[in-house]
């Protein structure tokens, strides 16, 4: 099974958006919580005017679809992602401001000048990056002192464990970087890494929504090598007056004070 950090497996995971479009509709169908996760994850950026912000791994740009909800207009937005594919997305998703622009950029090597930064993003990929100490200390680099840095993962408990525990079969990976090891990871680059959590969870009613989730994501690589009909079979069994309920645990970590290299 492929690691969550193993480049090869990562680039053909994100070529495009197909993949990542079936998983983000799972959560859009089926979460508890009827707040978007993007939403609640938005509403801690506090943009103010004249901030310069970046976001590391953009993917297809949904969050920003409604760019001027959370974006002022003197502030500005720089959307990178390490595939051409997903920012093709993304400039297709986000309308044209002159205020917001996109690059290709690899996050161990962010090709800024040191300080040049207010709010640093990057949702959801850091548990993907192969040297995640390199990336952090880029990140801290190129963010201004008395900058933030907002990153959101999942957690050790949530959806994959699930997935694991239920199938009973498989090696289970170690998260590179989740909300249980995440904060130890930020504090070498950061002087502080506060975790917020948030409340949701998934009430499924069809089974092959769940199986095209498994089909689409690396880290369940050994478990979407089963026939089909096997996996229905095994994902039925978990169903309880109709719904297949499955926890998620998902937060963020807000962190300040970078240290300079």
């Amino acid at each position: 099974m492929p690691a969550m950090n193993d480049a090869k497996s990562i680039q053909q995971q994100y070529a495009n958006a197909d993949g990542l479009n079936i998983r983000m509709l799972l959560h859009h169908k089926y979460s508890t919580n009827r707040q978007s996760y993007s939403d609640w994850i938005s509403e801690h950026y506090q943009i103010r005017p004249g901030m310069r912000v970046l976001e590391l791994g953009c993917g297809t740009g949904a969050a920003w679809t409604d760019a001027k909800r959370w974006l002022p207009d003197d502030a500005s937005l720089l959307l990178t992602d390490l595939s051409k594919g997903m920012l093709d997305t993304a400039r297709q998703n986000v309308p044209a401001q002159p205020n917001i622009a996109f690059a290709q950029v690899d996050i161990q090597q962010i090709p800024y000048q040191d300080n040049c930064f207010d709010l640093i993003i990057a949702n959801a990929m850091l548990y993907h990056v192969p040297d995640l100490d390199r990336a952090l200390s880029e990140v801290a680099r190129v963010l201004k002192p008395g900058g933030r840095f907002i990153c959101s993962t999942t957690g050790e408990n949530g959806m994959h464990s699930w997935f694991h525990q239920v199938l009973g079969t498989g090696e289970r990976a170690a998260m590179p970087f989740s909300l249980q090891n995440g904060g130890a990871a930020l504090e070498k680059h950061f002087g502080k890494a506060e975790r917020r959590m948030r409340e949701d969870g998934l009430e499924v009613t069809d089974v092959h929504d769940l199986v095209a989730y498994v089909t689409s994501t690396i880290s369940l690589g050994y478990i979407r090598e089963w026939p089909k009909e096997e996996l229905i079979a095994r994902l039925s069994a978990q169903m309880v007056d109709g719904v297949i309920r499955i926890p998620k645990e998902y937060g963020l970590f807000i962190c300040t004070n970078p240290k300079k290299g």
